[in-house]
């Protein structure tokens, strides 16, 4: 397990999103969250806000800052998932209205520059949600860019979720996610083609059930709803937890095999809009930009989120 990365975790909570955050939170995963910040994404980001402050609350994060961030893309109408995540965002448990925890301050892409630009170790930033933020503290301080250690998102996929082509992250701001990929940051990639993987049928739900602690029993709450979503839009078995595979990888990287690979981003085509044009035989001649999440180590990684669970008490 690799020690002392230090984050910034870049969400828009969402079901898998709080799941990504009690993983890293948990007392196995030796993760410093310098900060969450939140994006327009599956909600608005005021709801993504709230959500993510009422998960801070759940898993006791309360000396993490978490600001704010941008309410749409650069340039394109914004776009939500309710289907998928409900009104709220965070449909399924019952939470309070008010949590305790309340946001900092400023704003998301500010904060972010200050702690690249101010840290005295490296920070990977850990985006699940659309990469407006990202792109936008890129564009506003170009100095951040070499002192970003990694990149390790959610997004993209030889597949779409949202269109045919395109899946919903990087599809909701695909201007914001070209900017991020063409910066020359190591990029680790989790798409679909890896993310279908972690799904969360009815068996796993029921073994995540028999840990007795608030966090475990939030997170059954979360994938239950999450999966029949999941079953009614797309008839899958369960619900696949995307976000949650970003700080698996931090926290053990042999849960995964990846591809060197060059990915584009489509922000042009008619029917191709959000593609991540991923050139698995190099055909386009372009060096690697990517490192590329093809397959999960199903048992290993399901072992990993429930000692995750464990390690938290009442």
């Amino acid at each position: 397990m690799e020690e002392n990365v230090n984050v910034i975790m870049d969400c828009d909570p969402g079901h898998d999103d709080a799941i990504a955050i009690i993983l890293a939170a948990s007392k196995i995963s030796k993760l410093n969250i310098e900060a969450i910040t939140t994006v327009a994404g599956n909600v608005e980001v005021e709801k993504n806000t709230l959500n993510a402050l009422k998960v801070s609350d759940i898993v006791g994060l309360e000396e993490v800052p978490i600001v704010q961030g941008a309410d749409r893309p650069l340039f394109k109408k914004r776009e939500i998932a309710e289907e998928i995540h409900g009104e709220t965002g965070l449909e399924g448990p019952l939470l309070p209205k008010n949590p305790s925890t309340k946001a900092s301050e400023g704003h998301a892409v500010d904060l972010i520059i200050d702690k690249v630009l101010k840290s005295d170790k490296p920070i990977t930033l850990v985006p699940t949600g659309p990469l407006t933020n990202i792109a936008l503290a890129m564009m506003k301080e170009p100095k951040i860019i070499p002192k970003i250690k990694e990149i390790v998102l959610m997004g993209g996929g030889s597949f779409g979720n949202w269109t045919p082509a395109a899946e919903f992250n990087i599809y909701v701001d695909a201007e914001a996610a070209k900017v991020v990929f063409e910066s020359d940051v190591p990029i680790t990639m989790f798409g679909l083609d890896v993310t279908h993987q972690a799904l969360a049928t009815e068996d796993i739900i029921k073994d995540l059930s028999k840990i007795d602690n608030t966090v475990a029993n939030f997170v059954v709450e979360l994938l239950t709803f999450f999966s029949k979503a999941y079953k009614g839009v797309f008839g899958f078995e369960g619900g696949p937890i995307h976000d949650a595979c970003t700080v698996a990888y931090l926290m053990d990287p042999s849960l995964f095999d990846f591809n060197q690979v060059h990915v584009d981003i489509e922000t042009k085509g008619e029917y191709t809009y959000g593609m991540t044009a991923i050139d698995h035989l190099g055909v386009t001649g372009k060096a690697p930009n990517v490192k590329f999440a093809h397959k999960l180590h199903k048992d290993k990684f399901w072992n990993l989120l429930t000692n995750a669970l464990e390690s938290y008490s009442n």
